[in-house]
């Protein structure tokens, strides 16, 4: 999946997350990551946000996460929904290899 524009999923809202992508020409994911549970959480946050990109076949991106409080199935289709809006397809591509 090749990314086009900027794009924005989620709010601000708690238990929730913001997520913006940025496309970027140089490879590899860059993570900006602001958390109200930063030091329990920070690792598994910016795993599930990379394994979420990986798995849509992107290589590169730059990826801003404001994180509310949000549990993993909120932050992954969070940033699945702003790597598809910034793709611009018609198309939901959940994972690479098709839709599941």
């Amino acid at each position: 999946m090749k990314l086009k524009v900027k794009s924005i999923a989620g709010t601000l809202e708690s238990s929730d997350i913001q997520i913006m992508v940025e496309p970027i020409t140089e490879l590899g994911i860059l993570i900006n990551l602001e958390s109200v549970v930063m030091g329990q959480y920070e690792e598994d946050i910016r795993n599930v946000i990379l394994e979420t990109a990986e798995e849509m076949g992107i290589t590169s991106a730059k990826i801003y996460a404001n994180d509310k409080g949000a549990i993993s199935a909120v932050i992954k289709s969070r940033v699945q929904t702003a790597l598809h809006r910034s793709s611009q397809q018609e198309k939901f591509i959940w994972a690479k290899g098709g839709n599941k």
